[in-house]
């Protein structure tokens, strides 16, 4: 998780502090369309995992939470979230 934050620091460099984990990633402006594409490359890379844009709906980027629980659980099992 710590790649997909510090990619977000990297699009938004006037973002200050932490990224909540439910924090909505969209509607903060964090990823736009523009960067959307890249995001995916970013996760199948992390993943090591091709991402079917036809079985992913826009919620399951919208937050830190639901990107990891989506894409990244099975990558790194030591960074999935207590609870």
């Amino acid at each position: 998780m710590e790649q997909v934050v510090a990619w977000l620091h990297e699009k938004n460099p006037g973002l200050d502090g932490e990224i909540r984990s439910d924090e909505d990633l969209i509607e903060a402006r964090l990823i736009d369309s523009m960067d959307f594409l890249e995001f995916i490359d970013l996760l199948e890379e992390i993943s090591g995992d091709t991402i079917d844009l036809q079985e992913v709906t826009i919620d399951d980027f919208r937050t830190l939470a639901r990107v990891q629980e989506r894409f990244l659980n099975s990558a790194d099992p030591a960074e999935v979230p207590a609870g």
